[in-house]
């Protein structure tokens, strides 16, 4: 893993004023961290489409990139209202979040339309922040087969590139607490074996979102690559002890195996 992986997504949260006030108390906390300042924690903050220049000026000079909370799956053209991808890509946009049960609940946007989505924002070099993750509760056997059978239909058509596969299962969102560590750890062993399988796949990685916050991502350790934040990151100083987090997890990925040295030396 080159880079543990923290971000964020707003969803519709904050108005402008408040958006600014955050950005700006988060700029704080990202230019204290070492970790996300050497690269070792990278950080992406996806707020609203209206609050992307706030967040661009407020974030400058942090390291923190930015992503949007959706994408079209079309490209240039008469599509009254839509964002594409190519105008994602052309505002320096890295990342665009594509397929969120809330997406898929309340606009009723399928497995093929989320690949149309991806498959537009990876022609244009932008990264999919791509959320999957069963509907209802199921043991972690079956909820692994669930999403790696999920994530195929999402990617079905995609030229090859990076993702980053979101695992949300969608009775852990709003809860009060996160999915349980070991049905998690199994999910996301499965969806990151499934990308280690794809060629096309390169660099891609698997983070946790529904209900995370501080501590989680010690109990997960290098079961996922990271953490995707909702409403647990409104308060700045829970981030930050996410960071921290992200950072021990880091370091341990980049640490030589037990033995190495003593193997070296003789």
């Amino acid at each position: 893993m080159a880079a543990a992986v923290v971000g964020v997504s707003l969803k519709a949260y904050f108005g402008r004023r408040a958006a600014r006030v955050w950005f700006a108390q988060v700029a704080d906390v990202l230019r204290a961290h070492a970790a996300v300042r050497s690269g070792a924690v990278e950080v992406f903050v996806i707020p609203t489409y209206l609050q992307i220049d706030d967040a661009r000026g407020c974030l400058r000079g942090t390291r923190a990139r930015l992503g949007v909370q959706d994408v079209s799956a079309f490209d240039t053209g008469a599509y009254t209202g839509e964002i594409t991808a190519a105008e994602v890509a052309e505002s320096g946009i890295a990342y665009a979040e594509i397929g969120h049960a809330e997406r898929r609940r309340l606009f009723g946007e399928s497995d093929e339309i989320t690949a149309a989505k991806a498959a537009a924002a990876l022609r244009h070099g932008v990264t999919p922040v791509l959320c999957v993750g069963e509907a209802e509760r199921q043991d972690a056997e079956a909820a692994a087969a669930a999403t790696v059978s999920q994530l195929a239909l999402d990617l079905a058509g995609a030229p090859a590139g990076r993702v980053v596969v979101a695992y949300e299962p969608v009775w852990a969102i709003g809860a009060p607490e996160p999915a349980p560590v070991a049905h998690i750890a199994a999910v996301t062993r499965a969806l990151r074996a499934a990308l280690d399988a794809d060629p096309d796949r390169h660099g891609s990685q698997v983070i946790y979102g529904g209900s995370a916050g501080p501590g989680l991502l010690t109990a997960l350790g290098d079961a996922v690559d990271g953490l995707f934040l909702g409403r647990f990151a409104h308060d700045p100083a829970a981030l930050a002890a996410v960071l921290d987090e992200a950072a021990v997890l880091a370091a341990a990925s980049l640490a030589p195996p037990a033995g190495a040295a003593a193997r070296v030396s003789s």
